[in-house]
């Protein structure tokens, strides 16, 4: 049987800031890793779009040749469904936790490539655990479960992107909106890479949040 430490420490992650739920009603900030990072990847782009935030970063628990990843994939753009179905789970419930422990008054996830597509799936999954979720180059090529998200989304990507076509960026925007989700694209000329556009546009999205706040 699974424990809270357990479930807190179900990942080797970094921490930022105060987790003890000592300060509560703060903002809680997630980070999470492409394939080949380290969950130390998108600490500082988190430092910069929320400087008063406790930032968490989960380091991926699965290895591709080395590079650590959240969940399994048999080729590029091809993924391992039963281990993606598992990290859900296993991340869901670590998020989850944290949330409960520090009870946030806001929580925003960031993640690119590969963590934008399991932030992207805890999201399926959980639809009201995060406030706002900035997704970098995301790639879902299967069909999500019909649920109402309240989530709101930002989706970042790029025009000539050889991993993530934009046919399927325009893809994912339509699910969210049928969804009934506040969502906004940004996109910007190049590929794969994380433009300063995309940071640009992170801040400016992430801002007008707070104000309303």
């Amino acid at each position: 049987m699974s424990t809270d430490t357990d479930i807190h420490d179900a990942y080797i992650h970094y921490v930022e800031g105060d987790i003890s739920g000592e300060n509560r009603g703060g903002t809680l900030a997630l980070g999470f890793h492409g394939t080949g990072g380290s969950e130390m990847q998108m600490v500082p782009l988190l430092r910069d779009l929320l400087p008063a935030a406790t930032i968490i970063a989960p380091r991926g628990d699965v290895s591709e040749h080395g590079a650590p990843r959240f969940f399994r994939r048999r080729a590029e753009g091809v993924y391992d469904m039963k281990d993606l179905a598992r990290a859900t789970t296993k991340l869901g419930d670590f998020i989850a936790a944290h949330v409960a422990t520090m009870k946030p008054s806001r929580v925003v996830g960031l993640g690119y490539s590969n963590g934008a597509n399991i932030l992207a799936s805890v999201i399926f999954s959980h639809p009201t655990l995060f406030t706002d979720a900035v997704l970098m180059h995301p790639l879902i090529p299967w069909a999500p479960k019909a649920t109402a998200v309240r989530t709101r989304i930002l989706i970042t990507a790029g025009m000539n992107d050889p991993i993530c076509p934009p046919s399927m960026t325009r893809s994912l925007e339509s699910w969210f909106v049928s969804h009934a989700t506040s969502v906004e694209v940004l996109w910007h000329p190049g590929g794969h890479e994380i433009a300063p556009a995309e940071a640009e546009g992170a801040a400016k999205f992430l801002r007008i949040q707070s104000r309303k706040g």
